[in-house]
């Protein structure tokens, strides 16, 4: 009994203490990923402001931010109008007037490059493959060797997060998925390796979603070996 109590103890404490230890490791990975997102955005308004989205030559450009297009503009007017109010209603204590002028115009920065980011950055199909994207930060190759086969295919995934891994370790399934849902399946010839925001992952498919997907199957066939 001493011994199992002794044990018990021991493993508590060092699990407290890994707690510890882990939890400045995860403040980087999220600071890093905070500073990502920012210079993401940033880069996807020089883009817009330019008129230079990022489509390969020969290769053509699918959209998918349809369903959330008019969302992200009605949130960005909002945040432009908020603005002027709160620097009107606080003008007279200085203290709180600068701080939610900065938050304020960060916010609609950040909602500005959100929206950029998807204007910009569209899913490309070309002579040496398919480019699939998700906003400023997800862009996955995928050379024409590593595609068995693209069907078009609605999936509903309630409560799915924009950029999500599914499925066993050994068929993991990446999905990029607007407004809960995608349209497009991508099957790969093996599993292949990807570099996403929260680091590398291995994945036999990829769903995407499209605003035109017989657009998309029609550049396909028009590219595929």
């Amino acid at each position: 009994m001493t011994t199992g109590t002794g044990t018990g103890t021991g493993t508590g404490t060092d699990t407290a203490r890994g707690g510890w230890r882990l939890a400045p490791a995860r403040l980087r990975r999220l600071g890093r990923r905070a500073v990502a997102m920012e210079a993401a955005g940033w880069r996807s308004i020089g883009r817009a402001v330019f008129r230079r989205p990022t489509v390969p030559r020969g290769a053509s450009a699918h959209r998918y931010d349809g369903p959330i297009r008019s969302v992200l503009v009605v949130f960005l007017v909002l945040s432009a109008v908020e603005i002027p109010m709160v620097d009107l209603l606080t003008h007279r204590w200085p203290a709180v007037r600068f701080p939610l002028l900065v938050l304020g115009i960060w916010g609609a920065t950040a909602m500005l490059g959100m929206l950029c980011g998807y204007l910009t950055r569209p899913h490309a199909v070309g002579p040496d493959g398919i480019i699939v994207r998700n906003g400023g930060e997800v862009e996955v190759v995928l050379p024409w060797d590593d595609v068995a086969s693209v069907a078009r295919r609605r999936r509903a995934l309630a409560g799915a997060r924009p950029t999500s891994l599914t499925g066993p370790d050994d068929d993991r399934i990446l999905n990029l998925v607007v407004q809960d849902a995608t349209d497009i399946d991508i099957q790969l010839e093996r599993p292949t390796a990807i570099r996403l925001p929260n680091g590398p992952a291995t994945v036999t498919q990829v769903r995407i979603a499209v605003d035109d997907g017989a657009a998309f199957l029609d550049a396909v066939r028009r590219h595929i070996p």
